[in-house]
């Protein structure tokens, strides 16, 4: 079973991209300089959001979880597992983590980049406030 999610957000000139272990999407227009591992804002989706289909399949831990992220004709994709603690409950943000901590802001856990590892050029591209950033998540079991 497969189910895609697309979500379309902007970049900010305060993006930057350096945390080490997650990587946040947010429906939240503005951001400050300590949202280290935020890498998309004005998100059209935060967990709540997500389809029904999509929220119970990532509530797997063998469910392979993927973030493609489009921006300036550049992509990086992050893969992860689900996780069956999911809750994906939050209003306005989604997180992508390394570890396997579980809130209502976790997309994936066991995440193989996090914000710090996307390309220094990819993360440039992301502080564009004109850059139309699309973000295609994939739930695959």
């Amino acid at each position: 079973m497969k189910v895609v999610e697309v979500i379309q957000a902007s970049g900010h000139t305060k993006i930057r991209a350096t945390h080490a272990t997650t990587l946040e999407i947010t429906k939240d227009a503005e951001l400050t300089e300590r949202g280290d591992c935020i890498i998309a804002t004005n998100a059209s989706k935060g967990a709540a959001d997500l389809s029904p289909e999509f929220s119970e399949l990532v509530k797997n831990g063998a469910t392979r979880v993927t973030l493609k992220i489009k921006v300036a004709n550049r992509s990086e994709t992050i893969t992860g597992r689900g996780d069956d603690r999911l809750v994906l409950s939050h209003p306005s943000d989604l997180v992508a983590r390394k570890s396997k901590y579980v809130c209502t802001r976790t997309l994936m856990v066991r995440a193989d980049k996090s914000a710090s590892d996307l390309s220094r050029e990819f993360a440039k591209a992301l502080r564009n406030p004109s850059s139309r950033i699309t973000l295609e998540l994939v739930a695959e079991l």
